[in-house]
């Protein structure tokens, strides 16, 4: 366990900027609830889940709701929480994510089709194709190609936001400015991962930078794919940063704790306007925003085992959608009903409400676990 204890703030200030947070957040919502609707920013409800009555009014549901605690976060801690040391570049990674959402939803309401070509289409080009040139770049260019078909398997049906090749792409540079900062700025503690009940980490030198890159990446689009229901994955978020919050607190982590506690009184407020039925929905500028600063928060403060636990159902609703691919495609069959998982128990009979609330009792017990192994 990494800390620094000089420089801890008193729990008492940290607990004002979650009320800070959370008010800002209050008084912000009917602000861009008008924007969203006047704009109609509105993407509509999924296809998928046309034949469940009680998914209807989502059609009509505004989205980029998430902007409401990016815009929050931002100015609390521009204003009252900046610090080159510890929270410049966990907001910066969280803008340019949110940045990236914020593109694809739009895309999603206001773009026109996109079409990639189809492996088979590309091999038929590299044997017919006039240009000798063009069979030249399309041979060398067939393993890239072949990567943006094979992650079209992960993506959405929609056909008008951003592509999982190029979101991927952007996610990396996200994660390696996160990596960079953690390895090269922070010190050599952080090259170590910290194992609880083991008194001494695991240096694992440079390899921490593509260990870094990945959990960054994969806790966005975990927390992305989660978000699919009202109330669910800023119910979840809640508990997950306050308990990281408090971890912060503990580990020394001041100004950390601070911006922890102000994205978990963010998420309150905007949690009280998403409760079914919503005012509005997260959107990918929330989810893959605050994925990503969960994931470097918790990595700047040493905790990457704990964070599997305290971000475990961000992690099984994303492993849920890989299972069901891999199998799909590999066995020609489905693991579950419909991935994510929340989809899956709610195709079973599960009321919304149930699924949503018995999601956020399961993900309090780990996340209470995963408090519990990050204190030994």
């Amino acid at each position: 366990m990494i800390s620094i204890l000089e420089g801890t703030a008193d729990l008492s200030y940290i607990i004002s900027f979650a009320l800070a947070g959370a008010v800002v957040a209050y008084l912000l919502a009917p602000l861009l609830t008008r924007l969203l609707f006047r704009f109609n920013i509105i993407k509509g409800a999924k296809t998928e889940l046309a034949n469940l009555g009680s998914h209807a009014y989502k059609a009509n549901t505004p989205v980029m709701g998430g902007l409401l605690i990016v815009v929050t976060v931002a100015l609390i801690t521009y204003f009252f929480n900046w610090n080159r040391s510890f929270t410049y570049v966990p907001i910066g990674v969280m803008i340019i994510s949110a940045a990236l959402g914020a593109i694809d939803d739009l895309l999603n309401i206001y773009g026109s089709e996109r079409r990639s070509r189809k492996l088979k289409h590309i091999m038929n080009l590299i044997r017919v194709h006039s240009d000798w040139r063009m069979r030249l770049w399309y041979a060398i260019t067939l393993p890239w190609s072949a990567f943006k078909r094979l992650s079209v398997w992960f993506g959405s049906r929609t056909s008008k936001g951003v592509f999982v090749h190029e979101k991927l792409i952007l996610q990396f540079i996200a994660g390696a400015i996160a990596a960079w900062w953690i390895y090269s700025k922070l010190g050599p503690a952080w090259h170590y991962i910290y194992i609880p009940f083991v008194p001494t980490g695991f240096d694992l030198g440079w390899i921490v930078i593509p260990v870094i890159i990945f959990i960054v990446m994969f806790t966005a689009n975990a927390v992305n794919i989660a978000d699919g229901m009202d109330g669910l994955a800023g119910g979840m978020l809640i508990t997950t940063f306050m308990a990281l919050c408090i971890l912060s607190w503990i580990n020394g982590f001041g100004e950390i704790a601070i911006l922890n506690a102000t994205v978990g009184g963010a998420l309150v407020a905007y949690t009280y306007f998403n409760i079914k039925p919503a005012r509005f929905m997260m959107g990918d500028i929330g989810s893959l925003g605050l994925g990503a600063l969960l994931a470097v928060n918790a990595l700047a403060i040493g905790e990457l085992i704990p964070l599997l636990f305290i971000g475990s159902m961000f992690y099984i609703e994303a492993l849920s959608v890989v299972i069901q691919v891999v199998s799909r495609y590999t066995f020609g069959r489905k693991v579950f009903k419909m991935a994510p998982i929340h989809h899956h128990f709610e195709l079973l009979g599960w009321t919304e409400e149930k699924t949503v609330m018995r999601f956020w009792v399961v993900h309090f017990i780990f996340v209470v676990f995963g408090f519990w192994l990050a204190l030994h």
